[in-house]
């Protein structure tokens, strides 16, 4: 099998390349692409060095999946180019994940969508949407959803390498030469992630909401986030506050997330922490309790790895549902 990954020298497109040698991929023959200034570089995986090229119709040609991380406007120039070569494109940005005839997919969730594909594109979701519909698709199997409300506590790796060496940067005391953020990151938080729109939702917030409703096919799902940039370099954190269509106890509530493929429900005594989730592909939820006043609320705490199943992960476990179909 013949798979091309473009923006393959980016954080995400690095950690591809490892989730698919870690889960032993069946690939024989590597594409990487990425911009002008990466081309002629060379790339080791799975023993030997392969040369990054840049996009063109040709390096698409015989390509079976081409996993996309290089943003949304190379997306939308080159998924479409792909496809047409007869590769099935695996898109980690944001440009087709609205698209009616490009199914949006955690294969946990709805997996069975990703043979839906007319355009020959899946999308990924966006980072937080994962990790919180593995969560909320627990709880509606066992309750059904009435309304979400979520903080997202975004890391700065969610920005791409940029955020990590603009937080690494003011860590050393160095003023970041092109930092992706709107204020300084170390010792502070951000309420700010993508453009705002005139009613003040940020991109970021609305990403979360039309996304999961997409996902869960619950078009009128009340959901509203806000989501902040944190200074931790990598997994997202999100405090969640789910209504749900019948009351359950934090025993029932426990065992449904903890039935949950790719869900890990911690202990009480043991809250899920960013630093303990980087480098790991399980989400983690705890800090599981029932609201003091509403009968039918939970409140629980959700952490992931936003560059392994946030990103590279899902993106891959895709690319096994096409494989082995």
């Amino acid at each position: 099998m013949r798979v091309a990954i473009l923006g393959a020298t980016g954080a995400v497109g690095r950690t591809m390349l490892q989730v698919l040698e870690e889960r032993g991929f069946p690939a024989d023959e590597l594409v990487p692409l990425a911009s002008e200034r990466s081309r002629g570089h060379t790339i080791p995986w799975r023993g030997r060095d392969w040369t990054v090229d840049v996009p063109a119709p040709e390096a698409f040609r015989g390509v079976d999946i081409a996993l996309f991380s290089a943003g949304g406007s190379r997306s939308r120039e080159w998924a479409p180019v792909a496809a047409a070569q007869g590769a099935i494109v695996v898109d980690n940005s944001s440009a087709w994940r609205m698209d009616p005839e490009v199914p949006l997919v955690v294969p946990e969730v709805n997996g069975r969508r990703a043979a839906e594909r007319p355009r020959g594109i899946i999308a990924n979701p966006n980072c937080s949407t994962i990790q919180l519909v593995l969560a909320l698709e627990a709880l509606r199997r066992a309750a059904g959803l009435t309304r979400v409300l979520a903080a997202t506590y975004q890391s700065v790796s969610g920005a791409g390498q940029k955020g990590i060496e603009a937080l690494r940067a003011e860590l050393r005391g160095e003023s970041p030469t092109a930092s992706p953020f709107p204020a300084p990151i170390a010792g502070n938080v951000i309420p700010w992630i993508g453009p705002r729109d005139a009613a003040g939702w940020n991109e970021e917030e609305d990403k979360l909401r039309n996304e999961s409703r997409k996902i869960l096919e619950l078009p009128d799902l009340a959901v509203a986030a806000t989501c902040v940039r944190v200074p931790v370099e990598v997994s997202h954190s999100i405090a969640a506050t789910v209504e749900l269509g019948r009351a359950l106890t934090v025993p029932e509530a426990r065992a449904a997330l903890a039935a949950m493929e790719g869900l890990e429900v911690t202990p009480d005594e043991r809250d899920p922490l960013p630093r303990a989730l980087a480098g790991r592909d399980v989400v983690q939820v705890g800090h599981v309790r029932l609201d003091r006043d509403l009968p039918r609320v939970l409140h629980f705490w959700v952490v992931g790895d936003n560059l392994r199943k946030g990103a590279a992960t899902n993106a891959v476990q895709i690319a096994e549902l096409l494989a082995s179909a």
